[in-house]
């Protein structure tokens, strides 16, 4: 019977990667106190929630390089024409860019995204329940990493069960169906993980989700104009950028010598 030994490993895996996978998710959802229900949500608050700090480094150059005071290459080059950012964004972009006015684009996103601005940006909407704090999203992430472990231990230790002599009044299906239970558990946990976590919900709270679909919405049915443009960029990402030589300046990649 030593199948049943293995049987029982296999739904002490499971049941323990699913349990901390679903208390982390708990967790996290309840680490805001706010609701963020009077306030509105600007372009950087946006790009944070749905794609995190390198969205937002996307947003300001998108918004400056529409303002033509920064000059997006299909190249991947970013060259500076107006030197003085009008907020701490743009100034953080400028800056990464360098004295000498240009740079590639993609350290420049990077180094972006990692400023100090972006860092007050993110805690402002952690302290306004908005936003997932980075210990509650770094321990979802693992328990998903887990689960994911958890499920092809479940799926080894079944098929070592088929492999081992077993009763013949035993049909071996029969243990293939014991053993998919405790795997099903787990894919379904994962595939409830994937319904919840929403395209920014690794970012955002509840509450900082139900404020993007509003906003989302909005831009949706607002006539077509610059902030509606950014909102959209803000929201999607690079792939919602119309111009495609400004979207060839996000996506290009340099030759390999």
């Amino acid at each position: 019977m030593l199948w049943v030994l293995l049987l029982l490993a296999a739904w002490a895996v499971a049941g323990t990667a699913c349990t901390r996978l679903c208390l982390a998710a708990v967790r996290a959802a309840a680490g805001g106190t706010g609701t963020g229900r009077d306030r509105e949500l600007t372009l950087y608050e946006a790009a944070f929630l749905s794609g995190g700090p390198r969205r937002v480094a996307d947003v300001t150059l998108v918004a400056m390089a529409r303002q033509r005071r920064l000059l997006l290459a299909h190249t991947g080059w970013a060259t500076v024409v107006d030197p003085r950012g009008r907020d701490e964004m743009e100034r953080s972009v400028i800056g990464a860019i360098g004295p000498e006015g240009q740079s590639r684009i993609a350290p420049v996103r990077s180094t972006a995204a990692a400023a100090e601005a972006v860092r007050g940006i993110a805690d402002g909407l952690v302290r306004a329940g908005l936003a997932v704090p980075d210990s509650a999203r770094t321990t979802v992430a693992s328990g998903v990493r887990q689960v994911r472990r958890a499920a092809v231990a479940v799926l080894g230790l079944g098929l070592l069960a088929l492999l081992l002599p077993l009763p013949p009044d035993l049909p071996r299906h029969l243990v293939a169906l014991w053993f998919g239970l405790p795997l099903a558990l787990t894919l379904s946990c994962l595939a409830l993980a994937r319904i919840e976590v929403h395209p920014y919900a690794r970012w955002a709270s509840p509450a900082g989700q139900r404020l993007l679909g509003t906003l989302a919405r909005s831009a949706e049915g607002a006539a077509a104009d610059d902030r509606t443009y950014l909102t959209s960029v803000a929201v999607h990402g690079v792939r919602a950028i119309g111009e495609p030589e400004l979207r060839a300046a996000f996506t290009h990649r340099q030759a390999r010598g």
